[in-house]
Parts: structure tokens; sequence; C-alpha cells
């Protein structure tokens, strides 16, 4: 249900972009993000083993993924987010039935308390991006893309954690190294990027974006490491031509996505010379979008029609 997503041409989007352009449809499942890809690796582990239990720090989309594994492997989970994250997202948690614990602060406090309860309950804690088998549940993304986007030239994937990157990294470095792989991070969100061009762990204290799936501000060190193997080049774009990505999605190939998913188009949109004449696959990577906040912050950015 998670494997063999829809890959293809749009030749609109391709036109308005200036080069050809295929996508990579990882919202076509029950949780409308390529989470769950790997939360099914890791719960079914976790059943093979004995265990019942398990515990995450989610923005929304890991959170509803394990919740969603968890319920089909009878695994008890609970998810812990910020008070602030995506509603629309919370809301999907709370209808599985998967407990949920709700912090103040960001994203790095959902993390800390999630791993406080994993060593309270003596249960796993499942942390994105730094445990193998989200990692390798991104990886099928790219066994996908190498055997039916034959002829890609460039791979755009959206960079948060770094779970879908390394991953998807990870396998065309190993099976064909000469297609290019490019991370996008929004530039209000940075840290991941300017870690990467640093080759070292760079934090922030903020992060200001509407991508809320890719908003971290401390990149885990083990994750950078893996990261340095399998990227090519690491890119930040603009809130403006994210809000316009999400539009030519919705225009051109018919999609509503979240602003995470949008970042490949930003990238292409603010590069346009660098992509012109190639083929480049980009990786929606979910459609778990608020429709009051993308009412609202269309608005604002006059882009709404």
């Amino acid at each position: 249900m998670f494997l063999d997503t829809p890959l293809y041409r749009c030749d609109a989007l391709g036109r308005a972009l200036g080069c050809a352009v295929s996508i990579k449809l990882e919202t076509a499942n029950p949780v409308r993000s390529f989470k769950g890809r790997g939360t099914e690796v890791v719960a079914g582990l976790l059943r093979a083993r004995g265990e019942d239990a398990t515990v995450c720090a989610s923005a929304g989309n890991l959170g509803w993924a394990l919740g969603w594994s968890g319920r089909r492997h009878g695994l008890d989970v609970t998810v812990v987010a910020a008070r602030t994250a995506s509603a629309a997202k919370l809301d999907q948690i709370r209808a599985l039935g998967t407990a949920l614990e709700l912090v103040d602060g960001d994203h790095e406090a959902a993390r800390e308390r999630a791993a406080a309860v994993a060593r309270q309950r003596g249960i796993r804690l499942v942390e994105d991006s730094l445990d193998i088998e989200t990692c390798e549940g991104a990886a099928t993304i790219g066994l996908e893309l190498l055997d039916h986007a034959t002829s890609a030239d460039v791979v755009l994937i959206a960079l948060g954690g770094g779970a879908l990157a390394t991953g998807v990294g990870y396998v065309f470095k190993t099976l064909k190294p000469d297609v290019e792989i490019i991370c996008v991070q929004p530039r209000g969100a940075p840290a991941m990027t300017r870690s990467w061009h640093e080759r070292r762990v760079v934090t922030t204290d903020t992060v200001d974006t509407i991508a809320d799936g890719v908003a971290g501000r401390h990149p885990i060190p083990e994750v950078l490491h893996d990261l340095l193997q399998t990227a090519d080049d690491a890119v930040l774009v603009d809130e403006k031509s994210i809000i316009t990505g999400v539009r030519m999605l919705r225009e051109h190939a018919g999609l509503l996505v979240e602003p995470s998913a949008a970042l490949g188009v930003a990238a292409v949109l603010e590069d346009p010379v660098r992509f012109a004449g190639r083929h480049v696959v980009t990786i929606i990577c979910g459609s778990n979008v608020d429709l009051d906040a993308y009412d609202r912050w269309s608005r604002v950015a006059g882009l709404a029609r």
C-alpha cells in the first residue's frame, strides 16, 4: 500500500518551469505522506521481537504514519508533538485513537519529551532519520525511481531530518551516481543545509517557515554524516517560492500539497538556468495541508486565485 507509488511525467508543469519534470507521488496512500514506508518497517520489526509499544516525536506526518502502522501491527503508540504543530495533522493522529501528548515549545521540545517517555516506560523511541528503518523505508523510493525514471538527471528532495534525502540519496550514489541529488530546505529553517555546507552540525535558535514538516533546529550528527555522503548539493529557498510551488502543483498537476512537498519546484523557480533542458524528478512527500492555513498564507503572499 506504500510501495510502487505513481511516477509520471508532468508536461504542463515542465512547460511552466522550463525543464522536463517527473513527479513521484508519495501521497497516494493511507497517511498521505512517504513516512508510512519507514513506519511499516519499524512496526513489523517491533512485533517480530515481541515488543508492544513505542513512542515518537512528530510534527505530524511521522506520528500519523506510526499510529497507523501501530494499529495495523497491534502496537501501543504514543506521539509527542508541539502544541503549535499543524492542527490538521494532529486531528488525524487523534482520529486513529493514538495517544497524543502535546508540549510547549517547538519540535525540539517534543523530541526531548519523547525521549523521556521512552526511558520512563522502557519502550522503543522511534527517531526519524536517525533510526535506520526510517531511512530504509525512504530508500525504497530511490529503488523505484531507478527502475522507472531511467532518464533522470536530477532528483530534488525536501530536506528536514534527513531520512528521505539519505535513503534516496544512498540508493543513487550506490547504483547510479551520475544522477545529481539536490536537497532543498526553506531559508527560514536552514540548519541542516548550513550543516551540510560547513560539514559540521549548525543549529539555529528559531525557525520561521510555513513548511512545518522540515522545520528542525538541531541536526542529528549521525544523519549529517550520512547526508554528506549521499547529497551533491543542498539549497535554501524563500517562502514566496514555496507558496508559488504549491500553487503551480495545484494548477499544473492537479495536486494539493503541503509546503514541504513544493520545495523541489521552489528550487527550480529560484534557479531556472541550472535546470533548463534537464530531466528533473521531484518527490511529492506529503499532502497533509491545513486548508485554513493554506488560504491564509496564500492571501498574505498575494498568490490566492
